[in-house]
């Protein structure tokens, strides 16, 4: 990766950041949280920028200007909420998985 793409990665996640920043703080603390449990489930396509991430930030500032609170538009079961959006992406337990299955399968061939 060069220095270049690096700066323009850090530039993006500031100004995510920002937006963040900008929302009510119900919507902060739920999105802060949505973060955290995507950052530990690790949908694969979470490396790749702020795509998946920058979605939700974007359907949280279209919540909050309709003058909806954060649960009105996530549900009550924020972790559903994130499994629904993550439920057809690889993840880093998937492919930890495939990962078990690969060396247990050659080592049982041999």
């Amino acid at each position: 990766m060069s220095i270049k793409k690096i700066i323009e990665g850090k530039k993006e996640w500031r100004a995510h950041v920002s937006r963040v920043k900008s929302l009510p703080q119900d919507y902060q603390i739920v999105y802060k949280e949505i973060q955290k449990y995507l950052f530990k489930v690790g949908p694969v396509e979470l490396n790749e920028g702020t795509g998946l991430l920058s979605e939700i930030l974007s359907f949280f500032e279209e919540g909050s200007a309709a003058g909806k609170g954060v649960l009105e538009v996530t549900g009550t079961d924020v972790a559903a909420f994130c499994d629904a959006l993550i439920g057809n992406s690889k993840t880093y337990a998937d492919l930890y998985q495939e990962s078990v299955n690969k060396k247990v399968n050659q080592t049982m061939e041999k």
